[in-house]
């Protein structure tokens, strides 16, 4: 099967969830004998143009313009216009500009396209902005889709309730339990003899890493949180922080199984995520979370960790100290939940049957 893979971003270009993701599924369908070309945006303009990277292919386009934090490349355009030797398109993410030309190159053309739901709000732009999108071009993307994957099955109620017709299956966002396990060693960038609490993300506001910082100052005299990621609330929040903050700034994705081993509890405030790779990863390597109270993360935090309404940080720093408290029975909940649900070798498995039932 040819597959033509349109993402915003990829990793390493870009770290976070989403890009890895891209990368990781490109590497492995790859692996299992199909013809996979990743379509993107540059971020660099030191990186090449066409890249022959772990078996697939990448093609970059450089950005014309920025538009609420999206990227848009008349050169993807262009190059969706004229391919029509792929069997399918997969598109990444409704919220960028590029799955707009891959729903509209499905309407005026033949090729099939299957959209991944990565989260349906932005963290870059108000939700009120974001409530118009969906339900116009938005939901208009969507329903160009001949599949539609979501990570859960409350994702899956939310894209309906935005009146999107299309044929959607829930696909879990799995995560590689191998790498990710309680054994092992510890990460040398922590060193600390208190409670140690992890923030793991970019540090944008959508994120609200500020919350991360306040509430960690009121959890314990002896706590100590590290923020794993950078971003462009890096300086403001170092401004804010006390000693009882560390910036670890961007960590290689082959040492964070050591960094969430290091962790007694991942903090997550976000205002807006899909079923973040952070929170599986930190339940597979035995490190509970607390995470803002989403409706489609909620019912997968819960069993190792615990939620707490958005923005309200004496709540989570009361969390904190409870999660804390049960760090090892909700440690091995988590690990068990996902090890249970969340294999990333069944989420390419399952999303590649569903690619080839559209071809």
């Amino acid at each position: 099967m040819r597959i033509l893979r349109v993402a915003q971003k990829t990793y390493p270009d870009v770290t976070g969830g989403g890009a890895y993701h891209v990368h990781a599924m490109s590497r492995d369908q790859a692996e299992m004998g199909h013809d996979v070309t990743v379509l993107t945006v540059k971020q660099d303009d030191s990186l090449p143009h066409v890249e022959e990277r772990e078996g697939y292919t990448v093609v970059r386009y450089d950005p014309a313009m920025t538009l609420l934090g999206n990227e848009i490349s008349p050169g993807v355009a262009q190059y969706l216009q004229e391919a029509d030797n792929f069997d399918v398109i997969h598109a990444h993410s409704h919220l960028y500009f590029s799955t707009n030309l891959t729903a509209l190159k499905r309407a005026l053309g033949e090729t099939p396209l299957a959209i991944t739901n990565h989260g349906l709000y932005s963290q870059t732009a108000p939700k009120w902005v974001f409530d118009l999108y969906l339900r116009t071009i938005g939901r208009w993307t969507f329903d160009q889709a001949d599949v539609v994957f979501c990570y859960t099955e409350e994702d899956r109620k939310r894209v309906r309730d935005f009146g999107v017709s299309s044929s959607i299956e829930v696909v879990p966002n799995g995560i590689d339990t191998e790498r990710f396990t309680p054994d092992g060693p510890e990460s040398e960038l922590i060193n600390h003899d208190g409670p140690v609490v992890l923030f793991v993300g970019r540090l944008v506001e959508g994120k609200r890493p500020q919350d991360a910082v306040h509430a960690v100052s009121q959890f314990s005299e002896n706590a100590k949180l590290y923020i794993v990621g950078d971003g462009p609330m890096r300086v403001e929040l170092e401004e804010q922080a006390g000693e009882e903050v560390e910036f670890l700034g961007h960590v290689p994705y082959r040492e964070m199984p050591a960094i969430y081993r290091s962790g007694d509890v991942l903090v997550l405030p976000s205002r807006a995520e899909g079923l973040p790779r952070t929170v599986l990863e930190a339940f597979a390597s035995g490190t509970p979370a607390v995470t803002s109270d989403l409706p489609q993360t909620a019912p997968i935090v819960t069993k190792g960790g615990k939620t707490v309404d958005i923005g309200d940080v004496d709540e989570y720093a009361e969390a904190l100290v409870k999660t804390y408290e049960q760090r090892t029975q909700l440690g091995d909940a988590g690990h068990q939940a996902v090890t249970d649900q969340f294999r990333w070798g069944e989420t390419v498995t399952k999303t590649t049957d569903a690619l080839e039932a559209i071809r």
